[in-house]
């Protein structure tokens, strides 16, 4: 089946989702060295910005960066990618600074980007995450999606939810 291409402009009530660009190689540098598992260049982000870019062209499924209103500043990114699920159910993924924890954003963007990847076909949706997540557990709870299996692989157990899209008309 043929899906609509990922719609790559979405706001909502404080937020602007927008493409990937060259130049957030600085503050998504900043992002990957917060996850406390290596040292990140700012060349290494623009690979991964690049990677993204070929998924986008390959699937019509990527990252979008997620900026605060009013002044566009990124907080962080959220995306529909084929991860471990695959084009026709792929997977939900965000990660925010640590600065902007706490106060919704994943939900609100997960929410409306969400909405983006049903309206291009797709019917169900996955989002694998790791036990001790209980943030991102709790999002994805409040966004309607429920456990359905789980697996283990070299870094231990993986949490697969999934939620199903509207009925078709």
């Amino acid at each position: 089946m043929l899906y609509s291409p990922l719609t790559q402009w979405i706001k909502t009530e404080r937020l602007v989702l927008r493409p990937e660009a060259p130049d957030d190689d600085q503050w998504f540098a900043e992002l990957l060295n917060e996850r406390g598992v290596g040292v990140f260049t700012v060349d290494d982000a623009r690979k991964r910005i690049a990677k993204t870019k070929d998924q986008l062209a390959f699937a019509g499924l990527g990252a979008l960066v997620l900026t605060l209103k009013p002044e566009l500043t990124p907080i962080g990114y959220c995306a529909i990618i084929i991860g471990r699920g695959t084009v026709e159910e792929p997977e939900l993924a965000y990660e925010l600074l640590a600065r902007a924890h706490g106060k919704g954003y994943a939900t609100e963007a997960s929410k409306a980007l969400m909405e983006a990847a049903f309206a291009t076909g797709r019917t169900r949706i996955w989002s694998t995450i790791r036990p001790w997540n209980a943030a991102s557990i709790n999002v994805v709870e409040r966004l309607g999606f429920h456990l359905d299996h789980t697996t283990t692989d070299s870094d231990g157990e993986v949490l697969w939810f999934v939620k199903d899209g509207p009925p078709s008309p």
